[in-house]
């Protein structure tokens, strides 16, 4: 089956890879910050086209069925907008605590970085 005389070699080198890996810090890597801020990008950009199109929609449907061709499609596409940017603003405040941490983090290391390296 086993040989035993591996055993205790294969526990010691567990337990070596155990100590490695607490040891090392979990980082972000740059790519991985630099996509989480495309994504958001891309949400608050998702969130003013879908504002803009559902006001546009809603404005010349009525339009439509009322008779009232471009006054209630240009009220309801500025309403869309305002939507839209209103939709951003609240994702902007929402993410914003985690980026100011995350930045205080940040700077927390690099001092600690400075101090160490002066000493």
């Amino acid at each position: 089956m086993s040989d035993p005389k591996t055993k205790p070699t294969l526990e010691g080198l567990d337990a070596k890879l155990a100590a490695f890996k607490s040891g090392q810090k979990e980082e972000k890597a740059h790519q991985e910050e630099h996509y989480s801020q495309a994504n958001l990008a891309w949400r608050m950009v998702t969130e003013m086209v879908a504002g803009l199109g559902i006001g546009f929609g809603i404005g010349y449907g009525l339009d439509t069925v009322l008779g009232t061709k471009p006054f209630l499609m240009l009220i309801f596409t500025l309403a869309g907008i305002a939507a839209g940017i209103n939709v951003m603003l609240r994702t902007a405040k929402e993410t914003q605590p985690g980026q100011e941490a995350a930045k205080a983090a940040a700077e927390q290391a690099d001092k600690a970085a400075k101090d160490t390296s002066a000493d």
